[in-house]
């Protein structure tokens, strides 16, 4: 589990919001579980590993796409 944290701000649909937090309840989950966890796969389909703690991305580079 990360050591420190950081806030991110997500804008999404009310209804979206809703719906989420309906569905967490629903599976005993907070959504920013799910959000911890969509992000942790989504970086690890890129191939980006990030060391416990909140460290530097691993990856020897990262591109970015304009």
């Amino acid at each position: 589990m990360e050591m420190k944290t950081a806030r991110l701000t997500v804008l999404i649909d009310p209804a979206k919001k809703k719906a989420l937090e309906t569905l967490c309840a629903s599976q005993d989950v907070t959504p920013s579980q799910v959000v911890r966890k969509l992000i942790r796969e989504y970086l690890a389909a890129h191939g980006v590993d990030v060391a416990p703690g909140g460290g530097q991305p691993v990856t020897a580079a990262i591109e970015h796409r304009g």
